[in-house]
C-alpha cells in the first residue's frame, strides 16, 4: 500500500471528508466536501494540527468528475516528516480489466472513537473501470460488509469521500458517492484519468510544485508498450536535447553542439490567438505563456527566426516530462517531430503507423511499436509537432494540408504543432480547423544580450578573459550601433555575428550581404587555416572551389524545390563539374571530395547516411543565389518570385548582382508585377524589400521601385506590415499618421515602424499612443527596447493611454533597469509585465510604487465549484 499515514488527511469544509496529501501542503479531495466553503481545513495524523487551505482547483459537474485540490497556508505534516515524503505516481487504466486489492483510507462518520473523536478505515475491494462507463466513473466494490446505516436514513461511509484509491501503489481515483441501490457496497470514484485530460488540474499540479507522474495498470502487453515508451522518450531527448550553435567550435573533432539546456533561449511569439484564460492576447508573449492550453499551432517566423529550435525545446521537455505550468496540458504526451524536408523527399507522406520510422528508425520495428502511434493518437496523449511547410514545394502544399486534415479527422484529440515561413502560406491556412496562429517575434535587444552572453559562455568566456572581453564589447555594440542592432534579429544572424566578432577581433562587417560573405569565409576556410588543420585534400586549389562547388548544390536544391539531396545525386553534380576544374579534379574523385566537404566546410551536412543539407536554409539560400547570377538566371529568378521559397533568393541575388545587372533583375521584378494583378502585391512589395541588399543602384530604378512600394502604404495588414518594414528606413516617410484609418490597418503601420527601429519613426508613433485600440497600443509598448529609452519614453511610453475603455487594460513590458527608472520618472503605470534583464532594483521600484500591479506568471482562475448533488458519502 502506497499512503504513509501522514498523507491520508480529514477535510473540514461544507461537509466533513477525507482526502490525499500530493505534497505537502497540497491536498486532493472531493468537491462536494469544500464546496462553496472559503476556508476548509485539513488535519492529517502526527501532522501540525489543523491547517486553513484555500480551493486552487475545483470541478463537480455530478458525472465524470467530483474533485478539488486545496493549496494548505504550511505544511501539513511535520519538518521530521518531510524526508520520508516519496513522489507519488498515479495510475491509468488503458482497458476494463478489474482491479482486486484496490484500497482506500479515509475517515468515515461511522468510525468515531469513545470521545468522538475521528478515526481512520481502509476499504479493500475490487476496482472496476468497466462500470459506469456512461458516467465515467469507476466502482469500488468492498469486499465485506457495509457498516450499518446511521438513523438518519443517510450513507454508513459519509465522510469517505475524498479518500485516494490506490491500486498497486498508484493513485487510480478519488472516492466522490454511495451510490443508491447496491447496499452500501460500493463507491463510486473518479478516475485519475479524467484529471489527466483537465488542463487546468495539471497546470495548477505544477504550479504548486507536483509533477504529476503516471505508470499503467497494465496487462504484461501494456508493460511491455511502458518500457518501450521509456526507451522512445530517452532516445527523443538524446536526438532533441542539443542545439547547433553556428561558429562555435568546442574543439577538433566535436560537433558544434551545446546542450539544449545551457544554450536554449525563450523567443517572444505573437498573434491574433487567445490565452488559455480565453481571454485576448493582444501583446507578445514568451513561448511557454504564448503556447499555454493550445492544442492546435500553426507557428509562422522568418527564417533563422528559431521555428525549428522551438520544437527541439517543446520535444525534450515534452519527453522528459519536465513541462513549465503553461504547458501542463502535454502532461503524459509523446512528441513526434516530422520534418517534412525529409518526409517530402520520399514521395507520400507517411501514415500515422509509419511516423516511427520517421522519429526514431532504430526503435520501429519492436514489438511493441506495432499499432502504438495510432492508439497514442487516438487517445490523445501525442504530440506531433510538424516542421517546416516552407520546405515542401508550392505545388505539392495542396496535398500537404490535405494529410494535415486527414490527420485531424481521425485524431481530432492529438495535439499538433506545425511551422511554417510567414509568406508559404495564407493567414487563416488552418483557422477552420482550430488552428491558433503563432508567430515568432525578431529577437528584442534584451533577447539579444542574452543570446551574446550565452553563446560566449558556451564558447568559453569563463576560463578565457580576451573571449568575455569581446562578449562585453560586442553587447555594447550591439546597443550602440543601430545598423548592428538591426542586423541581430534572430538567433541565427546572433549566432554568425558573434562568430565573427571572436574571429575578426571585434571588426565587424556590415550589412547581412557582407555577414553572409564572413560567415561562409570563415566557415569554409579561415576556420582551418587558423586552427592550423590539415587533412587528406586540403590544399588551395580545394580551398578556393569549396564555394562554387556548395553553389551548384544549393542552385540545384533551389531549382528543384528541396531542402535534402541523396548522396549519389550530389556526387552527379560535382562529377559534372569537375571537368572544368582539372587542378580540383587532380585532388581526388567526385566522391572523395563530397566528403571532404561534408567534414571539413562547416555548411554541409549528412543528417542521414543517403541524404545531405546544409546547416541552415540561409546558407542554402545564399549559395544559390550567387549561383544563380553567376549563370545570368534572371528569367528563373523572376518567374519563381512569387514563391516563397525564392524569395530569399531573390533578395540575395539583388545582393550578389553587379549595379547594371542589379538594376535590370529590380526592372523585371515591377514589371511582371505591373503585368499579373493576381501577384502585383507580392512581386512590388518583393522589390521594396530587396532595396535594402542593393546599396548602390540606378536613380531611376530606385525610384521605380520606391514608387511602387507608395502604392502599397499604408500595409493592409500584419503579413504587409513586416513585407514593408524589409523595404528599410526609406518607408518612414511613406507612412501615414492614424486620422481615418481602421485599426487593422493602423495596428499595420505601427507594426512596420517599430519593426525598423529607427528613432527617425518615433514621432509618427507618438501619434497612435491615444488610439482607442488597445491592440495598437500594446504593440507600442512592446517596441519600447527598439528604440532610445529616454526619448520613447517621454514621446510614446509617457503618453499612451492605460485607462480601461472596454477593450481591456493596457500591460506594460519592461525589459530593463533602464525601463524601470524611465516609468518611475513617468509616475508607474497600473499594470507591468517584466521581460528580458531586470535587476533586483525592480523591487525596490515595486515597493516605491505599491500602486503598481506587477502581473505574476499566468495562471487560470479557479472555476467556482458547482453546487453540489446531495452528498451520498
Amino acid at each position: 500500500m502506497h499512503p504513509a499515514r501522514e498523507r491520508v488527511a480529514a477535510v473540514f469544509g461544507r461537509s466533513q471528508g477525507s482526502g490525499y496529501l500530493l505534497t505537502p501542503d497540497l491536498i486532493l479531495t472531493a468537491a462536494h466536501v469544500v464546496a462553496d466553503c472559503d476556508a476548509p481545513t485539513v488535519v492529517v495524523p502526527g501532522g501540525v494540527g489543523r491547517v486553513r487551505c484555500r480551493v486552487v482547483w475545483a470541478r463537480d459537474d455530478r458525472r465524470r468528475c467530483d474533485v478539488a485540490l486545496l493549496a494548505a497556508e504550511r505544511d501539513v505534516v511535520t519538518e521530521q516528516a518531510l524526508p520520508d515524503f516519496e513522489p507519488l505516481v498515479w495510475g491509468r487504466s488503458y482497458d476494463l480489466r478489474v482491479w482486486p486489492g484496490a484500497q482506500a483510507i479515509g475517515y468515515p462518520q461511522v468510525q468515531r472513537d469513545g470521545a468522538d473523536g475521528l478515526d481512520t478505515e481502509q476499504i479493500v475491494g475490487t476496482l472496476k473501470p468497466g462500470s459506469n462507463l456512461l458516467s465515467g466513473r469507476y466502482a469500488l466494490d468492498s469486499d465485506h460488509g457495509a457498516p450499518a446505516p446511521p438513523g438518519d436514513g443517510g450513507s454508513p461511509w459519509a465522510g469517505m469521500s475524498g479518500a485516494a484509491v490506490f491500486v498497486d501503489g498508484a493513485l487510480a481515483g478519488v472516492v466522490c458517492a454511495d451510490p443508491a441501490g447496491w447496499r452500501h457496497g460500493r463507491l463510486t470514484v473518479t478516475p485519475s484519468e479524467t484529471l489527466w485530460q483537465d488542463f487546468r488540474f495539471l497546470q495548477e499540479c505544477l504550479i504548486a510544485g507536483h509533477k504529476p507522474t503516471s505508470r499503467s495498470l497494465a496487462s504484461p502487453r501494456q508493460l511491455e508498450t511502458e518500457a518501450f515508451e521509456r526507451r522512445l522518450r530517452d532516445y527523443i531527448v538524446g536526438k532533441s536535447g542539443e542545439l547547433t550553435i553556428i561558429g562555435l567550435t568546442l574543439g577538433d573533432g566535436e560537433a558544434e553542439t551545446w546542450p539544449l539546456d545551457a544554450a536554449y533561449l525563450s523567443l517572444e511569439l505573437t498573434g491574433a490567438s487567445r490565452d488559455a484564460e480565453g481571454g485576448p492576447l493582444p501583446s507578445p508573449r514568451r513561448a511557454e505563456e504564448a503556447l499555454a492550453g493550445h492544442k492546435r499551432v500553426l507557428l509562422r517566423g522568418a527564417a533563422g527566426s528559431g521555428k525549428t529550435t522551438l520544437l527541439q525545446w517543446l520535444a525534450t521537455i515534452t519527453a522528459r516530462g519536465d513541462l513549465p505550468p503553461g504547458l501542463g496540458h502535454l502532461s503524459g504526451c509523446v512528441p513526434l517531430t516530422l520534418p517534412l524536408r525529409t518526409l517530402i523527399r520520399k514521395g507520400e507522406l507517411p501514415r500515422p503507423e509509419d511516423f516511427l520510422a520517421a522519429v526514431a528508425a532504430p526503435l520501429a520495428g519492436l514489438p511493441a511499436a506495432r499499432g502504438w502511434v495510432t492508439r497514442r493518437l487516438a487517445e490523445g496523449t501525442a504530440l506531433l509537432l510538424i516542421d517546416g511547410v516552407d520546405e515542401v514545394p508550392e505545388a505539392d502544399r495542396r496535398r500537404t494540408l490535405a494529410w494535415v486534415k486527414d490527420l485531424l479527422a481521425a485524431y481530432p484529440e492529438a495535439h499538433y504543432v506545425i511551422t511554417t515561413r510567414p509568406s508559404a502560406v495564407r493567414e487563416g491556412w488552418l483557422a477552420d480547423a482550430g488552428f491558433a496562429e503563432l508567430e515568432l517575434l525578431p529577437m528584442s535587444r534584451a533577447d539579444v544580450l542574452a543570446f551574446i552572453e550565452r553563446w560566449h559562455n558556451a564558447a568559453g568566456q569563463r576560463e578565457d578573459e580576451r573571449l568575455r572581453a569581446f562578449g562585453e564589447s560586442l553587447s555594447a555594440a550591439v546597443v550602440a550601433k543601430r545598423d548592428l542592432g538591426r542586423l541581430a534579429t534572430n538567433p541565427l544572424m546572433c549566432a554568425m555575428i558573434c562568430a565573427l566578432n571572436r574571429s575578426r577581433r571585434g571588426h565587424l562587417p556590415h550589412g547581412r550581404m557582407e555577414l553572409y560573405r564572413a560567415a561562409l569565409d570563415l566557415l569554409l576556410i579561415r576556420r582551418d587555416r587558423e586552427r592550423e588543420i590539415t587533412v587528406g585534400l586540403e590544399g588551395p586549389e580545394l580551398e578556393q572551389a569549396q564555394t562554387a562547388l556548395l553553389q551548384k548544390i544549393a542552385y540545384w536544391l533551389i531549382r528543384n524545390g528541396r531542402s535534402e539531396i541523396e548522396w549519389h545525386k550530389a556526387v552527379e553534380i560535382l562529377e559534372r563539374a569537375l571537368p572544368a576544374m582539372p587542378a580540383v579534379a587532380a585532388r581526388g574523385s567526385a566522391e572523395e571530395i563530397l566528403r571532404h566537404l561534408v567534414v571539413r566546410s562547416g555548411v554541409l551536412r549528412q543528417p542521414t547516411s543517403g541524404t545531405l543539407d546544409f546547416i541552415h536554409r540561409t546558407f542554402q539560400d545564399y549559395l544559390g543565389a550567387r549561383a544563380a547570377v553567376d549563370d545570368w538566371d534572371f528569367d528563373l529568378l523572376v518567374n519563381h518570385a512569387h514563391d516563397d521559397q525564392w524569395e530569399d533568393v531573390l533578395r540575395m541575388a539583388v545582393g550578389h548582382a553587379p549595379p547594371r545587372a542589379r538594376a535590370e533583375l529590380l526592372a523585371m521584378l515591377l514589371e511582371r508585377g505591373d503585368k499579373e494583378e493576381l501577384h502585383r502585391h507580392r512581386l512590388h512589395l518583393l522589390a521594396a524589400a530587396c532595396l535594402e541588399q542593393a546599396p548602390e543602384i540606378a536613380p531611376d530604378v530606385r525610384a521605380r521601385v520606391e514608387h511602387a512600394a507608395a502604392e502599397l502604404v499604408p500595409p493592409r495588414d500584419v503579413q504587409a506590415a513586416r513585407a514593408l518594414a524589409g523595404a528599410g528606413s526609406a518607408v518612414l516617410d511613406l507612412l501615414p499618421g492614424p486620422e481615418g484609418l481602421p485599426d487593422e490597418v493602423a495596428h499595420a503601420v505601427v507594426v512596420t515602424a517599430t519593426m525598423l527601429g529607427d528613432d527617425r519613426a518615433i514621432p509618427l508613433l507618438a501619434r497612435y499612443a491615444t488610439h482607442p485600440s488597445l491592440r495598437v497600443r500594446a504593440q507600442l509598448a512592446w517596441a519600447w527596447d527598439r528604440f532610445d529609452t529616454d526619448h520613447y519614453a517621454d514621446a510614446v511610453i509617457g503618453r499612451l493611454a492605460y485607462e480601461d475603455a472596454g477593450e481591456g487594460e493596457l500591460e506594460f513590458v519592461v525589459k530593463s533597469d533602464d525601463h524601470v527608472d524611465a516609468l518611475l520618472r513617468l509616475g508607474g503605470r497600473p499594470r507591468v509585465r517584466v521581460g528580458g534583464e531586470v535587476s533586483d532594483r525592480w523591487s525596490v521600484a515595486e515597493r516605491l510604487l505599491g500602486r503598481w500591479r506587477v502581473t505574476p506568471p499566468r495562471r487560470p482562475a479557479t472555476p467556482a465549484a458547482a453546487p453540489p448533488p446531495p452528498p451520498a458519502t
